[in-house]
């Protein structure tokens, strides 16, 4: 990737640029740019991608509190590690205390290294059981939740984070209320992401939340929601006074935002997106990894929509992504994009 010097490279002058490793208990993370856990899209291969090209930080996919669903397919994939550098953090959804303690363990004696609780999932098959962003309609059941991991993590040593919206609705942005109650229950980081519930994905983030949650905590916040840039990055962090900023669906399709991100937020050198020539070898090594973690038929389901979010803005994407949709192995994918990458016109 070209770096190219930012005209708004002194957004951060007379500051302290927020780009020192951040200590996350006995964890030192090597940046502050995290990658955001999403259902069906941050499974292992992804991570570890993203963490070859510049994140410093990041989350499992969701898994349940229930044990009667641990032994599911789609459960144990994405509690599939092997190859993963540590910290491990898996991130665990549930409304029963009790459930969430013994989630806690389970995913801590099998190799994980941090806790994350969901309370930020707006779709509507988690809310509908009260888990994910719905506990924030229940402060005091959050806060339980938080102890009895964070009481089941002690033997471990292992730090339990909390991520959540910014509250319920719109006249309900209690963020910063469960945000005092979970350090006080023992929480070691918290990511705000600054839409509420009733959003979804809607609309626009904002940021005041998320300043409000960092005024009333003494542990790190991280910022999430809208993030789609290296100088939206530094702005946000300048509002918020966030420790971190948190990325999700603006590096599906580019996961060297990451890196971009780091660069600019370290020394305010603004990294080019690199050619297609260049990246089709992450995208290739990612499809191999993908491939091997889900097999055949999955993987080549799977993959569609990753070389999706790749070629949306390639001339003849949407075309290539229709035709290379209708393919059914994974020698005929892979087939498929060398022909369509090495066109001279990338």
């Amino acid at each position: 990737m070209t770096a190219l010097r930012s005209p708004t490279a002194s957004a951060f002058a007379g500051e302290e640029r927020p780009h020192a490793p951040l200590r996350l208990g006995r964890f030192e993370l090597p940046n502050r740019v995290f990658a955001a856990p999403m259902a069906g899209v941050t499974d292992r291969p992804y991570r570890r991608l993203a963490r070859q090209l510049g994140a410093g930080y990041c989350v499992s996919e969701m898994v349940t509190s229930r044990a009667e669903l641990r032994d599911s397919l789609k459960t144990s994939r994405r509690a599939n590690h092997d190859g993963e550098a540590a910290p491990i953090a898996v991130q665990i959804v549930g409304t029963n205390p009790a459930e969430m303690a013994e989630a806690t363990r389970y995913n801590l004696e099998r190799g994980a290294d941090i806790i994350d609780i969901n309370m930020g999932c707006p779709a509507k098959k988690v809310c509908n059981r009260w888990a994910g962003s719905a506990l924030m309609q229940d402060e005091d059941l959050a806060a339980r939740l938080v102890d009895a991991a964070v009481q089941a993590a002690k033997p471990f040593n292992a730090p339990v984070t909390l991520k959540m919206r910014a509250g319920w609705c719109a006249q309900e942005r209690n963020a910063p209320r469960i945000a005092a109650r979970a350090e006080a229950a023992g929480a070691a980081m918290l990511v705000v992401h600054g839409r509420t519930r009733e959003q979804g994905y809607g609309g626009e983030a904002e940021y005041a939340t998320i300043a409000a949650v960092k005024r009333s905590v003494s542990i790190p916040v991280v910022a999430n929601g809208d993030i789609d840039s290296p100088q939206k990055a530094a702005a946000v962090l300048l509002q918020t006074g966030a420790d971190a900023v948190m990325i999700g669906r603006a590096a599906m399709g580019r996961p060297w935002l990451f890196g971009q991100v780091a660069r600019y937020l370290a020394d305010g050198v603004l990294l080019a997106d690199p050619a297609p020539a260049q990246w089709r070898d992450w995208l290739f090594a990612h499809l191999d990894d993908h491939y091997a973690l889900y097999g055949e038929s999955a993987g080549v389901r799977t993959a569609r929509k990753h070389v999706g979010w790749y070629v949306a803005d390639l001339r003849g994407g949407q075309t290539f992504r229709q035709h290379f949709n209708t393919l059914q192995t994974a020698t005929d994918q892979l087939a498929a994009l060398r022909r369509f990458l090495i066109e001279p016109a990338l």
